[in-house]
């Protein structure tokens, strides 16, 4: 996948962010992100936040120089079984450095009534210790700023639950798997050991 330059990452996420913003607090959103890319810093790693399910928040930049795997889940859909790889991935590789974060969606209209039922369904059925988000949305006019982003500036949006992003250290998208890609298969962990030490 070829790299974007960073003033049209910077255009693109000026663009999503100025929906529900005045212009006085664009220019300053500007002029911060023009200072961030200066800086060599990656838009990507120090502009989203995301709520946690356990409470908080998860700060992609808190993640900063490590690969991060972004999946979009749901606790009833075909591909569910899924969470067991995407565990046993974060478990083989979390000591190297990687995250695996897990983005729980009704997007498809699958997932489970509230964060407290897909917090136990998780624990109960998989034993789930990796990062996950509170239900979020990963496509559309509601998706969560980071899917707007990768959808704006890379053309990926999840189709399905189980949509995987793998975020490179800097913070840029370096490769996307559709649901049918297994966590553990060949292709995923090829392109996450290339991003290991």
């Amino acid at each position: 996948m070829s790299q974007r330059p960073f003033t049209v990452c910077i255009a693109r996420y000026v663009r999503i962010m100025a929906r529900n913003i005045n212009k006085r607090t664009v220019a300053a959103v500007v002029a911060g992100l023009l200072a961030l890319g200066a800086a060599g810093v990656s838009l990507a790693t120090e502009a989203f936040r995301f709520p946690s399910i356990d409470g908080g928040d998860y700060l992609l930049s808190d993640w900063s120089g490590r690969p991060v795997l972004v999946v979009n889940t749901a606790s009833q859909c075909a591909f569910t079984p899924q969470y067991d790889g995407i565990q046993a991935l974060y478990d083989t590789y979390r000591d190297r450095g990687l995250v695996v974060l897990a983005v729980p969606s009704d997007d498809f209209a699958q997932e489970l009534d509230s964060n407290a039922a897909v917090k136990d369904f998780c624990e109960v059925n998989f034993n789930l210790n990796l990062p996950m988000t509170e239900i979020t949305p990963v496509k559309g006019d509601d998706a969560h700023p980071f899917y707007r982003w990768v959808a704006e500036t890379y053309g990926f949006t999840p189709r399905w639950n189980f949509n995987k992003i793998l975020l490179g250290g800097d913070g840029q998208v370096v490769a996307t798997f559709g649901s049918n890609a297994k966590p553990m298969g060949r292709q995923i962990v090829q392109q996450v050991e290339a991003l290991l030490p």
